[in-house]
Parts: structure tokens; sequence; C-alpha cells
């Protein structure tokens, strides 16, 4: 059996592909040319050189394979030029569905985000059934997943053998580059986080991730979405793990979202003037206003899937990064 992996050399990609090859399939990893490849070293796995704007390496990398795992995507919460989000996210996920139907791939499972779920007004967990609208999504990188999303929802309803599936906020070890979530894990252990804001985030490891994409794709319905999470942690909460595990103090400070907004303003407008990158933004803090908590319920039902303690999540992280030399 030989599955395609899109964004294999990335954070999820790379556990996906670690989990693949661990249940005896045969892999293939769609690789950009330049791309980091560190992830995928140790793993026996095909490469095949493409990119997602390219329809004919596609066709290419998809041939003789019985199942497509993509999880490539554009994970930035602020860029000086948001149509790069768009064109991967969803005129990307457009050629690799249609390539995928060319091929006649058995079942695919396309990784989308919570970042596209809904949020309950009462502060509940959000879930699959949660109402939610394109104008609810907050920022270029959520609108660019929620229109994916929707992309590969009408897909499936044309005869697409596609399961969806939204992890939730992944941590652990192989997040190279490193992602937001990574950098706020990075920066804990570094003790750069002296001050938080009152939010909260659905914790998972990312190997439980990668699993559940495997049940999807041995138990899932076409057609259907199933979050991937963990456990609902407030942010300090978070930080107080992750600072206690790299012998660091925990944050002290509790800042106003009201206080924080303007300086993300002044950060995003030095980004320009810099052409650097940065890691307070204007998406990132008007998302805070909400804790973004998620329940995984119907995956557990539905897939069998399990998650770990976050405290494992954060033990393998911290411990990767040391040993990565990046603390």
């Amino acid at each position: 059996m030989r599955a395609l992996v899109t964004g294999a050399t990335g954070f999820v990609g790379s556990a996906v592909a670690r989990a693949l090859t661990a249940a005896g399939w045969q892999v293939r990893a769609l690789v950009r040319a330049g791309s980091d490849r560190r992830n995928l070293r140790e793993l026996p796995v095909e490469i095949a050189s493409g990119d997602l704007t390219d329809r004919a390496s596609l066709d290419g990398a998809l041939d003789g394979c019985e199942a497509l795992f993509h999880v490539a995507a554009d994970y930035r919460l602020w860029t000086p030029d948001p149509q790069l989000l768009y064109r991967t996210n969803v005129e990307g996920t457009r050629n690799v569905i249609e390539a995928a139907r060319r091929a006649k791939v058995a079942r695919i499972v396309y990784t989308s985000s919570v970042a596209t779920v809904g949020l309950p007004a009462d502060g509940s967990p959000g879930s699959e059934e949660t109402p939610v609208a394109l104008t609810d999504m907050i920022g270029h990188y959520k609108r660019s997943k929620f229109l994916a999303e929707e992309l590969v929802r009408g897909e499936a309803r044309t005869g697409a053998p596609v399961v969806i599936v939204n992890p939730s906020t992944p941590v652990g070890p192989g997040d190279l580059k490193p992602t937001p979530t990574g950098r706020m894990v990075l920066d804990a252990a570094r003790g750069r986080m002296p001050a938080y804001v009152d939010t909260g985030l659905n914790i998972v490891h990312v190997d439980d991730v990668a699993a559940g994409h495997l049940l999807a794709l041995e138990r899932g319905r076409f057609g259907e979405r199933y979050i991937l999470g963990g456990e609902n942690l407030t942010l300090r909460e978070i930080l107080v793990r992750i600072t206690r595990l790299a012998g660091r103090s925990p944050p002290r400070i509790r800042l106003p979202h009201w206080g924080v907004l303007p300086l993300a303003y002044l950060s995003e407008g030095l980004s320009r003037l810099t052409h650097r990158g940065t890691r307070l933004t204007v998406e990132s803090v008007r998302m805070a206003r909400h804790r973004m908590y998620f329940s995984s319920d119907k995956a557990v039902r539905e897939l069998g899937y399990r998650w770990r303690s976050p405290q494992a999540a954060f033990e393998d992280a911290v411990r990767w990064y040391q040993g990565q030399g990046m603390l």
C-alpha cells in the first residue's frame, strides 16, 4: 500500500509520515525544491519533487497511490502578501484533490484546522456542528483554511472519497520552522514570555494527531469532519508547565487585550519596513479574545481516537528543542 503525503517535511506532515511507515505503508513525500528535509532523514520514504501549484508534478506524485494525506498548508498568522496563503491553502488544495480524482485514489484525508470550527457564545468547547461562517474567520490564515475546507466538502458531495480532520494545537517534536505554536513553546522555554493574556487553547501531542489521521483513513465517513484535539488549557497554565520543564520562572503579568493590540499594529508596521517576520500579530491578539476550546467527542466515538496528557507533548517538545540546540 502506497500513500502520498503532502507537507511531509513539516511538523504535522512528518508525524503522519512516521505513523504511516510504522503501520507498514510505503510513503511517498511531495517535497518542494529547497525544502528542509531533516524531518525525513530517518524515514524510509520515497521523495517526489513537486509543488501544489504544479499540476503535472501532482499527477506524477499520485501515480500508483491508494491513499492521499493532504497535510501541506501555509500556516502563518501574518504575511505582507496574504495572497500567498490563498494560493497554497485554497488553490493548492483544489489542485491536489483534482489530481487525486484523476488518479482514482481510493481514500483521501484532508488536514484542515480547528481554525475553521465555530466557538459557542457561552464559552463551551466548539464541535464539528457548531454554526460558523466565513465572516467569523479572523484574518487571512483562518479565511484561507475555511475556504479550502468548503472546497473539499464540495468535492466530497460530488463523489470525492475524502475525510476531513481538524487538528487543534499540536505540540511535540519536529517543529523545525517553528510554527506559531512552536514559537510560543520555544519562547516560553527560553524564558522570553514573562506576560500573558487571558485566553486558552486545546493542546494535543502531534503524534496523537498523526494517529488520528490514520484512523480517519480507516474509519472516517466521506464528507465528514473530525476534530483531533486533546485537553483545553488556559494560556497561563500552558506557559507555567513549559517554563517549569525548562527551569524558567513562570509568567506573572497578565496583560489586557486592549493593551496588547496597539503593540501588535506597531510590530506589523515594523515588519513591513524591515521585511522581517513578527511574533506579535494583530490576528493573534484578536483571536486571543476567545478561549479556543474544542471537543473531540465525535472522533472518539466514530474513529476510536485517543490522546495522551498535554504534559507529554510539552516534555517531548522541550526535549526535542534541547536536542536541536535551540534552547
